[in-house]
């Protein structure tokens, strides 16, 4: 129903020539008009919709108005076009995006490459626990490919003994994982990290400490699994240092929440989550 439909709908079938309503003036007798189909707006057949008009134009305004906020968006940081300096603009908020692009480049399937900056660093440590929050992980060969990759030479070299120990076969077995860190057959091993936020600590060119606070995915997902995926809040805490152009960590810590007060969503069956896990990719994140 279009605008104005139902407002004097059919009013002027009920009129008289002479101006009365309902009937002749002075006679008690009444009437009724019908409406001159061919030419009344209101009579049947010769009534046109005015709702597909209104519509259309309503939708060409939309795609209108999408176009120009989409070139809007992109028409980068070259502050000459709209006249203004990078100091006229106003400030963001701690926790808004900055729009610095996404680093173009990976190592061993990582983000890499991130700039020298408050906004690179907090990137890179985004970046870091999500690839530490991955079922690569609980795989020997694939987690010293991230230990190596995310530490410093120093702290890898460290780290990588005690960790071999922490994924012992007893733990992997605890989570449903054979020896070498498979889930049984028909099972999806869920492990997963989605930062929320970023805040810095403490930064210097060198140095810096950041911390970032997460939505984690662990647990097996199959018909038969004691350990169904379930949820946790945490912020993880990385001390980081610039080191062969680009953000190494040194040393890191967890705590758990923030967590907000749980929902009522109905949690999903175990088809669903694994189908979910095998459909939906991860992203880069960006400061």
């Amino acid at each position: 129903m279009s605008l104005g439909d139902d407002h004097g709908y059919g009013e002027s079938s009920r009129g008289t020539d002479d101006g009365t309503y309902g009937g002749y003036a002075g006679t008690g007798q009444t009437r009724t008009r019908l409406p001159d189909r061919a030419t009344d707006p209101y009579g049947g057949a010769a009534r046109r919709p005015r709702s597909s008009s209104r519509s259309l134009v309503t939708i060409v305004g939309v795609i209108v108005l999408l176009i120009a906020a989409i070139a809007f968006a992109n028409r980068g940081d070259d502050d000459t076009t709209n006249g203004t300096s990078a100091g006229d603009k106003a400030k963001a908020a701690p926790t808004a995006a900055s729009g610095e692009r996404p680093v173009n480049s990976k190592t061993a399937g990582v983000p890499t490459g991130f700039k020298q900056s408050k906004e690179g660093v907090q990137s890179a440590a985004a970046n870091y626990a999500v690839a530490l929050g991955s079922t690569g992980m609980f795989q020997k060969g694939s987690r010293h490919t991230l230990v190596d990759t995310l530490y410093t030479s120093d702290a890898a070299s460290r780290l990588q003994g005690p960790l071999d120990d922490a994924y012992s076969s007893d733990f992997l077995g605890k989570m449903g994982l054979d020896a070498d860190g498979n889930p049984p057959e028909g099972n999806t091993f869920v492990s997963r990290v989605t930062p929320l936020g970023t805040t810095v600590q403490d930064y210097s060119a060198s140095r810096a400490k950041v911390a970032v606070w997460y939505m984690g995915l662990i647990g097996m997902s199959g018909d038969n699994s004691t350990d169904p995926v379930t949820s946790t809040w945490k912020t993880w805490t990385f001390d980081l240092q610039w080191s062969n152009g680009d953000w190494k960590i040194v040393s890191d810590s967890q705590k758990d929440g923030p967590a907000p007060v749980p929902g009522d969503d109905q949690a999903a069956t175990s088809e669903e989550i694994s189908k979910a896990v095998e459909e939906y990719g991860g992203f880069t994140y960006a400061r």
